[in-house]
């Protein structure tokens, strides 16, 4: 069960732990297949995200068969669900985020990167964490 901090803040719970990697060990063997079901899903929901991915916008492969498709959504896939195995780790998020910023520093131009850059990444990444966490908190 989540716990609510004084601050309102939902914690991730050592139930919904157990739950997580209880399912992720069974999921994580048919990662690629999920993967791409996931995709598909949100391409049913929102149609106009394949326009998102520059490998499907002039393809005439089926999505269910275009392997950069199945390549990157089973990537996410993956991703997505290793990190959210991985959310009562402590300092899980404060070392992803910085490895993340470190990475686009050394990616980008010197002349690009600048506090606010790094600001505005910082903020993106933590929007996107909170998101997640809101999402993951049980129905009331």
């Amino acid at each position: 069960m989540a716990v609510a901090e004084g601050n309102g803040a939902v914690i991730f719970g050592e139930e919904q732990e157990a739950l997580v990697l209880k399912s992720w060990a069974v999921m994580k063997k048919d990662s690629a297949n999920l993967g791409l079901r996931f995709f598909l899903k949100i391409f049913e929901i929102a149609p106009s995200a394949k326009q998102m991915f520059s490998f499907l916008r002039d393809s005439d492969v089926p999505l269910e068969k275009n392997p950069k498709l199945k390549t990157h959504a089973m990537s996410v896939f993956v991703m997505t669900c290793e990190a959210a195995a991985q959310l009562r780790k402590a300092g899980k998020v404060t070392v992803t985020r910085f490895a993340l910023l470190e990475t686009m520093k050394e990616a980008l131009p010197a002349d690009m990167w600048s506090l606010e850059m790094k600001n505005a990444w910082s903020e993106a990444y933590n929007q996107l964490v909170a998101a997640i966490k809101q999402e993951m908190k049980p129905a009331a």
